[in-house]
């Protein structure tokens, strides 16, 4: 009965090996992250008599080589949550934060649950690739959103109001916006305020036809008639113009960085054999069905709803002491924040939409018909959409592995 520990870090890692009542089979070492130091690694660890089985904390992407190579040597390990070994208290009061020191709490902690002890198992390819671009994503659309406030923040001196003139849903081509091309080429209004409505027509009608998009008579009358009662902070000089022509090319650099992600996410999604009964479910789109998939994996990992649910933070945890008895309404929160965004993201599409059929929409109007508060009842929604989720893809994976 071999417990071994692996507080892992960029580059390195420190294992300690215990065995029960408190006998050092191994005193802390460092190993490099590399094929030598991995493989003399595994070998002493084949060499140790009795059962092994090794323990490391889910440290970002550093523990993922490692885990998957000993993996590979069919050597057990386990990932466990940072959280669960912090809260280990070693059986001392004194709280030393050192790599040696984290390998041997690592390795009591191995040694007080091993019966418990989950096995890792790597993630097919496709996921492990879906869920990094769900990232990439999302790192790219926060930079997106900072782009957009940016301009239009500049558009409020020079433009104010443009942004919020066209209703044209993005392109799918490139994921453009129709109001960031056009102040592309009318950054301030006074370059239209100036022009004739005649001449402006005939500008407008050239910038429509050269980049793709639908020319009416109407808005073009509607965006000249704006132009004229539109107020700006500072004249149009050349180095104004020049700020939020830079401004613009930022965010449809952003915006084509977000679109293209999007795609090869649907790309890869579209192997996997839930794709199809995910993108069924209403509120999931072409951008929240990968996000979905991404950040779930194989739901086949979690024994139970309840356990998906708590994994992802949607359960709520009691507070019992002597007489006091009570149950917290508030999420633990302690899981995947990206999933907890998609999933609310998607109820309120659901509360905007209102589909009358769908069990999830009218679970969320039930909840808020009791009077509950508003992150209460779309909380609720949301794990019940988790729930059908976990049933539904589960039901399918299970038949794609069934032999016919």
């Amino acid at each position: 009965m071999n417990a071994v520990g692996i507080d892992v870090s960029k580059g390195k890692s420190t294992v300690a090996v215990l065995r029960p009542f408190g006998e050092v089979v191994a005193s802390p070492f460092d190993v490099a992250h590399t094929g030598s130091e991995l493989k003399s690694l595994a070998d002493f660890l084949k060499k140790l008599r009795g059962e092994t089985k090794v323990v490391m904390e889910a440290t970002g992407n550093y523990y993922e080589p490692i885990a998957r190579y000993l993996h590979e040597q069919n050597i057990f390990v386990s990932v466990v949550n940072p959280v669960l070994i912090s809260d280990f208290g070693g059986n001392t009061l004194r709280k030393p934060k050192t790599d040696k020191k984290d390998s041997l709490k690592i390795a009591s902690y191995a040694l007080s649950y091993w019966g418990d002890l989950k096995e890792y198992v790597p993630q097919e390819d496709l996921r492990k690739s879906l869920k990094l671009l769900n990232r990439q994503y999302l790192q790219a659309s926060k930079l997106k959103t900072m782009m957009n406030n940016n301009l239009i923040s500049l558009l409020d001196l020079t433009f104010p109001g443009i942004n919020k003139l066209f209703t044209s849903p993005p392109r799918e081509s490139d994921g453009h916006e129709k109001w960031n091309d056009f102040v592309l080429t009318f950054p301030h209004c006074d370059m239209i305020s100036k022009l004739t409505i005649k001449a402006f027509s005939k500008k407008y009608k050239k910038w429509c036809t050269g980049n793709s998009y639908y020319f009416t008579e109407a808005s073009c009358e509607k965006i000249y008639k704006f132009s004229k009662e539109c107020i700006s902070s500072v004249s149009s000089t050349e180095s104004t113009v020049f700020a939020v022509i830079q401004a613009a090319r930022m965010l449809n650099s952003a915006t084509e960085n977000c679109n293209a992600i999007q795609l090869e996410m649907n790309r890869v999604a579209a192997q996997l054999p839930e794709y199809e009964t995910v993108m069924s479910m209403y509120g999931v789109g072409k951008a929240m069905g990968p996000q979905l998939i991404a950040e779930i994996g194989d739901p086949r990992r979690f024994h139970s709803r309840k356990a998906i649910t708590a994994y992802f933070g949607y359960d709520s945890e009691n507070n019992d002491s002597g007489q006091k008895i009570s149950k917290s309404n508030t999420m633990t929160k302690k899981g995947a924040g990206a999933l907890r965004r998609t999933l609310f993201i998607i109820i309120q599409i659901l509360l905007k939409t209102k589909p009358v059929d769908n069990p999830v929409y009218n679970f969320l109007i039930k909840k808020q018909s009791e009077g509950k508060h508003y992150y209460s009842y779309m909380n609720a929604a949301a794990n019940k959409f988790l729930r059908i989720y976990y049933a539904k893809v589960k039901e399918v994976l299970t038949a794609a592995d069934t032999p016919t």
